[in-house]
């Protein structure tokens, strides 16, 4: 074993000065080099009941990839790392690894975790600059097929699993690019779109049959896959906007996360008109929400050419959900965060918004998130000047798939009710996971559910038990 790096600090990784980046959509770490990487390995103290592991949804062998970098055998880490997730480059990058498995290393008792995020970028990229990946034997084909509804995260994770146990896989896309949200809800300079089509290029190399501009519920129903498949996987996310139904917010400038990122991201619209996208591109914006989205959506803002970009959250920053590093790169950049306030309204001239008006909050006793419960202050109205406005509170998933799938039940907000360990649903033969089920949620709790219902599948096609 290498002689181990008694820091107490993970080992720094390098970035675009705030200045700079928010100026390009590059991305924004620079990512490992060999030395760092080695380094940073040799923190682990290889425990001999990993508690790292147990905070991974997908199980990964973390000692197991990480002692390997830390002997320089990056070949050997990539191998242990396939074994259980096949979208390292990925997770490396958006996972929210704070709170997850680094939250329960055990050097957290006295000092930082070890980077495991960090590490897991650095070992696929190293791949990536070795050539073609190495594509792991797989077994004969058991001449069972299933279908997989959705290409995000938690789709390519069951395409992934299912198609290196014998299974016939084909994943249908309603968008003409495959990655879910990998691609049309998460910025270039968070996570290049190379680098998701990367992971999916492994998938089809394993045997993943794409169908992309194939609208599940339009083009073919679930019933109708029922007939050709041997089950079927649904993992279409949750695609579908909220909004406040405030005064004012059917005005001109006033957009949804979903679309703005979207425009943004996949269909490239911040290289108008070499891209024939347009976007707006406005200099006092608005971003209503304190999540991912919200700082992926103020962020965007800023390379588009806002003067002034925003985020307006009615807690305080502790109930920020986003990602600590999130917030801490939007703040470099110069979003500014308007805490503790709720937009009540909004004014128009012309059809297009010109004022936002807000309320102070205070926070309460602690709701049924365990959050405290902002509460509005008296008499606090106050304008700003706004000509975008982006409304980033959540969304649900698309009810198409429900509403043309009898049998299929869902709950209140049109998530679709399936067993949290199996992803089984109402329907015999119909699994779900991910955000359609869930809401919202992280890319590895996706990817985690994907995992679940791929055992779950193979359980049932051989079984023919439902």
């Amino acid at each position: 074993m290498p002689e181990r790096n008694k820091s107490q600090v993970k080992t720094p990784m390098r970035e675009q000065p705030a200045k700079e980046r928010v100026h390009n959509y590059n991305e924004v770490p620079f990512g490992y080099t060999d030395e760092e990487a080695i380094a940073e390995a040799r923190r682990c103290l290889v425990c001999k009941k990993p508690s790292c592991i147990g905070g991974c949804p997908v199980e990964i062998d973390i000692p197991g990839f990480i002692s390997r970098i830390a002997e320089g055998d990056f070949k050997g880490a990539v191998r242990v790392m396939k074994q259980k997730n096949v979208l390292p480059a990925v997770c490396g990058r958006v996972c929210p690894q704070e709170d997850q498995c680094e939250k329960v290393c055990v050097l957290t008792r006295k000092q930082e975790p070890v980077g495991v995020g960090r590490l897991e970028r650095f070992i696929a990229d190293w791949e990536a600059r070795q050539g073609p990946p190495e594509i792991p034997a797989l077994p004969a084909k058991n001449g069972k097929k299933v279908a997989v509804v959705g290409s995000g995260p938690a789709g390519l994770t069951v395409a992934g699993d299912l198609v290196q146990l014998g299974y016939e896989v084909t994943m249908f896309e309603a968008l003409h690019k495959a990655g879910g949200v990998l691609v049309y809800g998460i910025p270039e300079f968070r996570l290049p779109k190379a680098i998701v089509q990367r992971e999916v290029d492994y998938i089809t190399a394993l045997g993943v049959k794409l169908m992309t501009s194939f609208v599940v519920g339009r083009t073919l129903t679930i019933d109708e896959l029922l007939q050709q498949f041997d089950a079927v996987f649904i993992g279409t996310g949750a695609g579908l906007p909220w909004f406040m139904n405030i005064p004012g917010e059917n005005l001109n400038g006033i957009y949804s996360a979903n679309e703005y990122l979207t425009r943004s991201n996949l269909m490239k619209a911040y290289l108008f008109p070499k891209y024939d996208t347009p976007i707006v591109r406005g200099k006092n914006v608005a971003v209503v929400g304190g999540g991912n989205v919200a700082m992926d959506s103020a962020r965007t803002a800023l390379r588009l050419g806002a003067a002034r970009s925003m985020i307006i959250y009615r807690r305080s920053k502790t109930e920020m959900p986003a990602r600590i590093e999130e917030i801490h790169h939007a703040e470099e950049e110069g979003v500014e965060l308007h805490l503790l306030t709720l937009p009540t309204r909004y004014l128009g001239e012309n059809g297009w918004v010109k004022q936002m008006e807000c309320l102070k909050m205070e926070l309460g006793e602690p709701d049924a998130s365990g959050r405290r419960r902002p509460v509005a202050v008296k008499g606090s109205e106050f304008l700003t000047p706004v000509d975008t406005v982006v409304c980033a509170i959540g969304q649900s998933p698309n009810p198409l798939i429900p509403q043309t799938t009898p049998g299929l039940q869902v709950a209140k907000h049109g998530n679709i009710i399936a067993d949290e360990k199996t992803g089984r649903t109402t329907k015999k033969g119909v699994f779900a996971g991910g955000d359609i089920v869930t809401g919202a949620a992280t890319v590895i709790l996706a990817m985690g559910a994907g995992r679940l219902a791929a055992r779950s599948i193979d359980e049932y096609v051989k079984s023919g038990v439902w």
